[in-house]
């Protein structure tokens, strides 16, 4: 199996909205693949605690896959690539890291 966590710092606000505005946005949209996105095994979303430190992140991203192939699929998605716009609009950073388990 295929292990993909992502990080994500988002900017205090973005389209017209907060920083958990946002995020609940980016939640949502992100939750919402696990029924669109073939080989998608599970998708777990959190949202980081307000009074967390300013240098944590934001939102942390844990999906599984079975493949490589899989993970690729999820990356070149249509709806996977309409959230990711989105994320783009808000995020200042990001960190990912991929592996197997």
């Amino acid at each position: 199996m295929i292990k993909h966590i992502v990080f994500f710092r988002l900017a205090e606000t973005a389209e017209g909205r907060t920083k958990i505005e946002n995020a609940q946005i980016i939640k949502a949209g992100l939750e919402g693949l696990i029924d669109k996105v073939p080989g998608l095994k599970s998708i777990e979303v959190g949202i980081n605690v307000p009074y967390a430190p300013q240098t944590d992140y934001d939102i942390a991203l844990t999906c599984l896959f079975d493949t490589w192939e899989d993970l690729n699929t999820y990356a070149t998605h249509p709806e996977h690539l309409k959230v990711a716009a989105y994320i783009g609009k808000c995020k200042t950073s990001r960190a990912a890291c991929d592996y197997e388990v």
